[in-house]
């Protein structure tokens, strides 16, 4: 039925790089504050008794 299949390559290389860009963007959202509390420990001054 359909012949045309212009652009269907890059169509699928879109879709490839959102979704792509969406599992990043929920790990950085879900791991974000965790690296930053780790970040945030290193550079805190620490007592020493």
């Amino acid at each position: 039925m359909w012949r045309d299949e212009n652009g269907q390559g890059l169509v699928e290389y879109a879709l490839i790089i959102i979704l792509v860009v969406v599992i990043i963007l929920v790990l950085v959202a879900m791991l974000g504050p965790m690296v930053m509390d780790g970040i945030n420990s290193l550079f805190q001054p620490t007592a020493v008794p």
